[in-house]
């Protein structure tokens, strides 16, 4: 048996009754009825639920349709072909229509498993079962990247495609899942190739026209993921709070910052008693603290602290002496310093002075 001969054979069942349309119509010299163009939307649609492909069907048609010709008068050659046409049109367009709402149920399948995946609602379980679907395994540790940019992204945006295209033309089918949640890009990766995330973390930034990404810790499991992907949230809002411009934050790196917010009473207490004198000063707080901020940034170096706030050395110095007297801590004290930097921390990372402690 041929090449041929097996395509044909699944097809046959859909052309049953099609060279009899034909020859009814050459007949009559007549176009399709309603009925008979809905009967081949139907076998279309029948045909795709299966997994023929349209490109087989279509020869199949065209093949059955020469059949008919011999026995068509010459005058009726052009009702032969409009009616092929009209044929093949109905075929066809019942075809897409099951493509399309297989692609909508995929999709829609796609986009419940992410759901479930990142906020760890399903049965872990059933949930591992569900992403093989979707090439990934669930009983190895992943890692969760989020970037976001300056507008909302979904799955079928522009910059969406483009990072994809870019991962799948480095790295192919490697268990990746790249997806959008609340208008951000999610990629997850296995934790054994860090280099996906990187890539990812690259692409992105381009993308979004210098958006920023966060990269949480691997974790194990189906409950790692969600761990990991909170993990990239948080970093993104500490961005938020703490001026943190860097492309890429990786929560590994910010470690710190949760601990000092768990315990909000005793670090807002913190803030009160080390950095409340600083309301004395002329002009309020915020030019004392952005002083504060900008001098531990730059490793307590004065002079780079000074051309970051655009100041002059001397004007730098006279404000870290002004923050000494005032609150009794020496910035330029080791022991000291330390106080002082944690408790500027705490006041970026609880709003103050804009909001009250």
């Amino acid at each position: 048996m041929t090449e041929t001969d097996r395509e044909r054979e699944p097809v046959e069942g859909y052309l049953e009754g099609y060279a009899e349309i034909l020859t009814g119509v050459c007949a009559e010299r007549r176009r399709l009825t309603r009925d008979e163009r809905e009967a081949l939307r139907s076998r279309g649609e029948r045909a795709a639920e299966v997994g023929i492909g349209l490109r087989v069907l279509v020869r199949a048609h065209l093949s059955a349709a020469q059949g008919v010709l011999p026995e068509v008068p010459h005058s009726a050659v052009g009702h032969l072909l409009s009616a092929v046409e009209q044929a093949v049109d109905a075929f066809a367009e019942g075809h897409e229509r099951a493509q399309r709402l297989a692609i909508r149920q995929e999709e829609a399948a796609r986009r419940e498993f992410v759901d479930d995946l990142l906020y760890g609602r399903s049965d872990l379980g059933r949930l591992a079962e569900r992403a093989v679907r979707f090439g990934l395994l669930l009983s190895h540790a992943h890692a969760v990247a989020v970037a976001r940019g300056p507008e909302p992204y979904d799955d079928g945006c522009a910059v969406t495609r483009a990072v994809e295209s870019s991962l799948l033309a480095r790295f192919g089918d490697r268990r990746i899942l790249l997806t959008t949640k609340d208008g951000r890009l999610v990629c997850l990766a296995p934790a054994d190739e860090p280099e996906v995330l990187a890539h990812f973390a690259k692409q992105a930034y381009a993308a979004t026209d210098g958006g920023q990404v966060a990269v949480g810790r691997a974790h194990p499991g189906a409950g790692g993921v969600v761990h990991s992907y909170e993990e990239a949230l948080n970093a993104l809002d500490l961005a938020v709070h703490m001026d943190l411009d860097a492309p890429v934050l990786h929560a590994a790196d910010l470690l710190v910052y949760p601990v000092l917010a768990r315990d909000r009473q005793a670090m807002a207490d913190l803030v009160r008693t080390v950095l409340g004198p600083l309301k004395e000063a002329r002009g309020g707080p915020k030019p004392l603290l952005d002083t504060l901020t900008a001098y531990f940034d730059t490793g307590c170096v004065t002079a780079q602290a000074a051309r970051r706030l655009s100041l002059s050395v001397r004007a730098m110095t006279y404000r870290l002496d002004r923050i000494h007297r005032l609150t009794g801590s020496d910035p330029g004290d080791p022991v000291q310093r330390y106080t002082l930097q944690t408790a500027t921390v705490g006041a970026r990372l609880l709003g103050w002075p804009d909001q009250p402690l």
